[in-house]
């Protein structure tokens, strides 16, 4: 074993690590299907062609060239091997010699370019000697080794094969081209070994046995046995058909399994790539969440809202009458707010519509056709001589694409200050969306609505019957009972529903600026943690869902956050000395060794240290689930944290850094970028001082010349911005 240490001291010197991930991609690639292909801490590469799953070992000390050959070695196996069990008569390695040689032929046959990728990882192998082979006389080995190492190493080495029945098995084999071909030359290669091994124990048998005894009980025992085996011979001639065969001494029936040494070390020395110090890899899917757990109803949510907001009208109006109070309304001030912005957003809005209309027309004419109507064009006839297109035609625009909208708006904590800044710019979209009937979900993520609810009569709280939102198991990603999507918003109503709905929303995000202390809030809607990962995972059934409910050929997906969330666990069964049943825990996931799988794409996905790339992991899953969906995140920032923001994604001011240059020159000009690099298709950063500005033109009477002029100027700078913002945005979603 030193030898082989010294070896994989070699590989690590002279060859890169490789990527698994790469390697699975590969894998899937040359299968052309999306095999689900795993790495474990395991001995032998395993494929399963009934669950389809490639297993895979770490590999960690092996080249590039003998990972891509194994790869390609096993994805013969998920192309070309059946789904059936070997007979029990021929040993498994004579059939795997067999059909190793087959499937590899079959690979290069169906790509020319990995003939290449075999030679060069024989070579390395037949190079480091994983076949043991040093100080051995390969002309003594069995023909079932020389067979393998005939069709692996064969280019590299001298394999001496005798000419008629040996090389005819030989040819036997190279033109095997179906399974059922493999077991009939494997059982030929089995049998020819077994009389091998037969006629090698004769001549060994037939010389007389030396006893270590004396002379004379030597002489009586060679008697008694040539006495003993006589009878026996005249036995075993009226019993042929037993299928029993003596030996040429007259012994008992030749039972010995021949071997094949090669290839139990190529395994064994394949091993030694393996690297022992390593961790098994841990895969992780996402659950399958039930929507109607999840999602709180639009109508729920707002007659907690209006009868919470009534009820707190009544009583104040209750406690002014009881002490001589004149009575006033007590969202007389964060009304008239939203009226203003209403009206002052109509220009934004009214932008939005026309930028949209122009490019849907604009694809629409992209797209159209002219065709002729049969109908002979009179304008032409005198064309007749050199024309013979003389019929009008007709310009046939297809219909432009049905459209939607999904937006996730973040109901966490640390958006309060920033929240109605943000509920200024979803409201923009909200009204756009209604002028263009393009329908739209809001949803906003919480863990604050299914904790409990309150009796309007009584006042007492009413503890939530929370369920589970998914059968929970080992393997899937844990999400809290206590996470609900509030559809807060819809396109389902009449506009003045909306409208209302829309005033409801304003006033707790107003009561959350501290802007108004004569209000306040029910508990239900209050801000939580950020469950923004959770809400991603539940979009897997909210976009198909939505787009057939509404009969959409495009869905766009918007989320409205200040931020990432932390990584989500695990469930795991953890088995406790205590209980007879095992326990199904959570446990955080380990960069190290945890990948997310999709089954249904064959995918996976590395889980990385950094805790705001987990977001963008499951936004990449979301992508590649669903092609034809932008998604578009949308972050309201505070000058204090813009840069933090940037150099999350764009690494830290550098001469050499064009791309963080160019976001923060963005920044410092306008106010506002876009990041492509994240996990979003686009990742726009908006300044919340730069929205919560009003853009009329609007000044004092008599006020000065100068006041005037910076008015003015403030304006359409402020108007400038939420162009190019909004301009930018309807490039995606048209």
């Amino acid at each position: 074993m030193g030898r082989f240490r010294r070896i994989v001291a070699s590989y690590e010197k002279k060859h890169m690590s490789v990527s698994h991930e790469i390697k699975s991609q590969l894998a899937k690639l040359l299968a052309t299907e999306d095999l689900v292909v795993e790495h474990r801490q395991i001995e032998t590469a395993q494929f399963n062609v009934h669950t389809r799953v490639l297993t895979l070992p770490l590999w960690e000390k092996a080249s590039n060239s003998v990972y891509d050959m194994l790869v390609g070695h096993e994805v013969g196996h998920a192309l070309f091997t059946p789904d059936e069990d070997p007979p029990q008569n021929i040993p498994h390695s004579f059939v795997n010699i067999v059909e190793d040689a087959r499937i590899e032929k079959l690979m290069k046959r169906k790509y020319m370019g990995l003939a290449k990728t075999f030679f060069n990882g024989y070579k390395e192998l037949s190079d480091e000697d994983f076949f043991s082979l040093e100080g051995e006389d390969i002309s003594k080995m069995s023909l079932a080794d020389r067979v393998n190492l005939w069709f692996k190493i064969g280019n590299y080495i001298d394999v001496p094969i005798e000419r008629g029945e040996e090389m005819d098995i030989i040819n036997m084999i190279a033109e095997t081209e179906t399974f059922a071909d493999v077991l009939i030359a494997a059982e030929i290669l089995y049998k020819y070994c077994k009389d091998e091994m037969k006629k090698e124990k004769a001549p060994e048998e037939m010389q007389p046995q030396q006893s270590t005894q004396g002379g004379g009980d030597s002489t009586q025992e060679e008697g008694e046995e040539q006495q003993d085996n006589s009878g026996e011979e005249e036995k075993s001639d009226d019993n042929t058909s037993t299928g029993t065969e003596p030996n040429q001494s007259g012994g008992e029936s030749f039972d010995e399994e021949p071997e094949v040494l090669t290839v139990d070390n190529l395994e064994e020395n394949l091993r030694e790539l393996i690297s022992q110090n390593g961790q098994d890899n841990v895969y992780v899917e996402l659950p399958k969440v039930n929507l109607n757990s999840v999602i709180a109803k639009n109508k729920d949510i707002h007659n907690v809202i209006t009868s919470y907001f009534v009820m707190q009208q009544e009583l104040s109006d209750k406690r002014k009458i009881e002490h001589k109070i004149p009575l006033f309304n007590v969202y007389e001030d964060v009304d008239a707010e939203f009226n203003k912005f209403k009206k002052s957003a109509q220009k934004e809005v009214n932008y939005l519509v026309k930028e949209f209309e122009c490019r849907k027309a604009a694809d629409s004419y992209s797209r159209s056709a002219v065709s002729r109507t049969g109908v002979l064009d009179c304008a032409k006839l005198h064309t007749y001589k050199y024309n013979e297109d003389l019929f009008k035609k007709v310009s046939v625009i297809p219909d432009g694409k049905n459209h939607g909208l999904v937006f996730i708006l973040d109901w966490s904590g640390s958006m309060s200050y920033v929240l109605r800044d943000t509920c200024k710019q979803l409201f923009n979209l909200i009204w756009f969306c209604k002028k263009v009937s393009i329908p739209f979900e809001v949803y906003a993520f919480t863990n604050e609505w299914l904790r409990h609810s309150v009796d309007e009569k009584t006042g007492e709280y009413i503890p939530a019957d929370i369920k589970p939102h998914y059968q929970k198991k080992e393997g899937l990603l844990s999400i809290d009972d206590n996470f609900s999507l509030m559809n807060i918003l819809t396109s389902k109503i009449s506009s003045k529903d909306l409208e209302y709905q829309l005033l409801n929303i304003w006033r707790i995000a107003s009561y959350f600026s501290h802007s108004y202390g004569t209000y306040s809030i029910p508990d239900r809607l209050t801000l939580s943690g950020t469950p923004l990962n959770e809400a991603l995972i539940t979009l897997h059934q909210i976009i198909p869902s939505f787009q057939k409910e509404n009969k959409l050929q495009k869905v766009q997906c918007i989320v409205l956050t200040d931020g990432e969330a932390n990584q989500l666990t695990r469930h795991v069964e953890v088995k406790r000395h205590w209980e007879s049943e095992p326990y199904l825990g959570t446990r955080r996931l380990n960069p190290d060794n945890t990948f997310i799988r999709d089954r249904k794409l064959g995918t996976t996905y590395k889980v990385e240290y950094e805790w705001h790339k987990f977001t963008d992991l499951l936004l990449t899953n979301l992508k590649d689930n669903f092609p034809s969906v932008n998604f578009i995140g949308i972050r309201i920032l505070s000058s204090r944290d813009a840069k933090h923001f940037i150099r999350t994604y764009c690494g830290y001011e550098s001469n050499e850094n064009k791309e963080y240059r160019r976001i923060i020159g963005d920044w410092n000009k306008t106010k506002n970028f876009c990041i492509k690099n994240s996990g979003y298709d686009a990742y726009f950063g908006m300044s919340s001082s730069t929205l919560s500005q009003e853009t009329e033109f609007d000044v004092d009477e008599g006020a000065t010349k100068a006041k005037i002029k910076s008015a003015f100027a403030k304006s359409l700078k402020t108007k400038k911005l939420n162009k190019k913002v909004l301009g930018e945005f309807i490039s995606l979603v048209a």
